[in-house]
């Protein structure tokens, strides 16, 4: 990775996007050729992919390139709250945060997004008016996604009315993995017809419940078949959310999908991320598989909650030489 302080996330050049992209529009054509086109997606090397994903994190990096590392990380978290008990106070503390994560340095960049439920996102556009912290609202009956089309679709539109910029989507788990691969398409293309022009569409997968990553393979083209414009891993609220082998398999899946069709997808582990260096690890699996194309908050996110403060800690060390005291950061 280079040692150059990130700067403000420009979106890559990539095509429009009126449906499936041409290069792929007839495996779309039935629910029989998309069946087939998914089936026919070569199958996971399991060992494989979990060697390369661990050799990748055991990957050192200097203090300068490290420092760069932090900043970029920083810029790229979408800070979360997706809690019952989420109140108007507390989603504008966290706005807050998101656009000053460490009041005392102003060096310290914003976070990407802040995420809540749709209902608290005029609350968070007003606390982030003015700056480059975009609103994510999770959506289509999160987390489950057990909903008539309707209701979920309804769900999107109220958030995007409300100002959301980005739509988190799950899919339909039980028709996927009863097959049923056609309506998790169609529900994801109406979904991303809902977003409108204005949000960006992260698509969840919750990877620990599709049980093998031929599987998560085929969630991944068929995602970015329907429009989505991010994969994302999970939604932390599963025993098993992010991990490096998982969204290696993802990474190495959009990479393929822009040499087939000229379209870049960007991705988000969420769940289960906490440590500057966990996230260290997940920015070389990023540099070492799709290049700095996705070194960037427009392509590649962190789903995080507590990830933040451990990054501003570390941030402080790095510049003092020593740990800052428990009332350096907030608690979320």
């Amino acid at each position: 990775m280079s040692s150059t302080a990130p700067t403000s996330p420009q979106p890559s050049p990539a095509p429009e996007r009126g449906g499936v992209p041409t290069a792929l529009s007839d495996v779309t054509a039935s629910d029989s050729a998309l069946r087939r086109f998914l089936h026919g997606l070569p199958g996971v090397d399991a060992v494989g992919l979990e060697a390369r994903a661990a050799s990748l994190g055991t990957r050192s990096i200097k203090t300068t390139a490290k420092a760069y590392a932090i900043d970029l990380a920083i810029s790229m978290v979408d800070l979360t709250t997706l809690e019952g008990a989420d109140t108007p106070g507390k989603v504008r503390a966290l706005g807050a945060k998101a656009v000053r994560p460490d009041p005392s340095d102003r060096t310290a960049p914003a976070t990407a997004a802040v995420c809540v439920y749709p209902d608290m996102v005029a609350t968070a556009k007003e606390v982030v008016a003015g700056s480059t912290v975009k609103v994510a609202s999770v959506a289509t009956a999160f987390p489950a996604g057990r909903a008539p089309l309707p209701v979920k679709l309804a769900d999107v539109r109220e958030a995007v009315a409300a100002g959301a910029d980005e739509i988190d989507m799950v899919i339909d788990r039980g028709a996927f993995l009863a097959g049923n691969y056609r309506k998790v398409f169609d529900e994801i293309t109406a979904v991303k017809e809902a977003c409108g022009a204005s949000a960006r569409l992260k698509v969840i997968f919750e990877t620990g419940e599709l049980s093998t990553y031929d599987n998560i393979r085929r969630a991944s083209w068929l995602g970015m078949l329907a429009g989505a414009d991010f994969i994302k891993t999970s939604t932390g609220k599963v025993a098993v959310n992010a991990t490096p082998a998982n969204t290696l398999l993802m990474l190495e899946a959009v990479r393929d999908f822009r040499a087939q069709t000229g379209v870049q997808v960007g991705v988000k582990p969420a769940g289960g991320i906490r440590t500057t260096k966990d996230a260290v690890k997940f920015l070389v699996l990023v540099n070492e598989t799709v290049g700095e194309d996705w070194l960037d908050n427009h392509w590649f996110r962190f789903g995080a909650s507590s990830l933040l403060n451990d990054l501003l800690m570390q941030r402080q060390k790095l510049a003092t030489g020593r740990y800052s005291g428990p009332d350096y950061v907030t608690v979320d």
